[in-house]
């Protein structure tokens, strides 16, 4: 079956056919690339049996090439204008394949559940700006999704998959490890894009493992929150707030086997699931 591929003068066409004019504010930046597009299909590893969500198909580059791999591709797009012609896209470029094809419209952040089989797996070009808050969300809702790739900033990419101790370990890093092992997975040129953003672009690679155990998501979320929202405190004044006082926090702390005097960015997220273990009633 051949792939379909877009082209740059394919994206014009399609593009021109829904009076798009490509927005930088919003993320809209679509990939012309074919060997870009099968070098994403294989670092995701998409296989015959999966399911694949895709988040944001824009123009439909990533969407023809995921059909060309996994059984089924569950597309969600927030932008109507995109979401309709996503479908006529996919049977000009790949006749017969529709069928395997569901198109929703609406904001992933909204998201509870999808039609159809369950997910296997995610992958997406994200905007910088909703990349955190759309991943977390998913992995939250969809217990089903065991890997998820997805093309950000480099800048988001770094934070995500930063260890504890690194200059740019925070929230992101520590909430996205609750769920996954996370990793970066290789730079995307800007040339690949039209129109070509002016930031750079990296592939992060998150594949689901069991969570921590002892302590709700709730709770170590509050936590961390609590801890990087004063990064240069030690945790001993940090998580006075949620745990009653300072006094109070030490104890939870060594309760934990963690140092009051550490800071949050030296601390991994199964360190933070210790410590919720041991907060106060509320």
């Amino acid at each position: 079956m051949t792939d379909g591929l877009l082209g740059p003068t394919d994206l014009r066409r399609i593009a021109a056919d829904i009076n798009l004019r490509p927005t930088r504010s919003l993320g809209q930046n679509f990939l012309h690339d074919g060997n870009t597009v099968r070098r994403i299909v294989g670092t995701a590893r998409v296989d015959p049996a999966d399911v694949v969500l895709e988040v944001g198909p824009g123009l439909g580059s990533l969407t023809l090439g995921l059909l060309s791999a996994a059984a089924r591709v569950v597309a969600v797009e927030i932008d109507p204008a995109l979401a309709g012609a996503l479908r006529s896209t996919v049977d000009s470029r790949l006749p017969g394949n529709t069928d395997r094809l569901e198109v929703i419209t609406a904001d992933a952040l909204q998201l509870t559940d999808l039609p159809g089989p369950a997910p296997t797996a995610m992958v997406a070009n994200l905007p910088y700006n909703v990349a955190v808050p759309v991943v977390l969300h998913l992995l939250d809702v969809l217990p089903t999704l065991q890997r998820i790739l997805v093309m950000v900033q480099a800048e988001v990419a770094q934070r995500l998959a930063a260890p504890p101790g690194s200059r740019v370990y925070g929230v992101p890093s520590v909430k996205a490890a609750w769920y996954a092992d996370v990793r970066r997975a290789g730079a995307i040129s800007r040339h690949v894009f039209w129109p070509e953003p002016n930031v750079d672009s990296e592939l992060v690679l998150l594949a689901r493992r069991p969570v921590p155990t002892g302590a709700r998501r709730e709770d170590v979320f509050r936590l961390i929150d609590a801890a990087f929202s004063q990064r240069r405190k030690t945790l001993r004044s940090a998580l006075a707030g949620v745990a009653g006082s300072p006094d109070r926090a030490e104890v939870m702390l060594r309760a934990a086997d963690i140092d009051p005097g550490a800071r949050g960015e030296s601390i991994d997220v199964r360190a933070f699931a210790r410590i919720a273990a041991h907060l106060p009633p509320a």
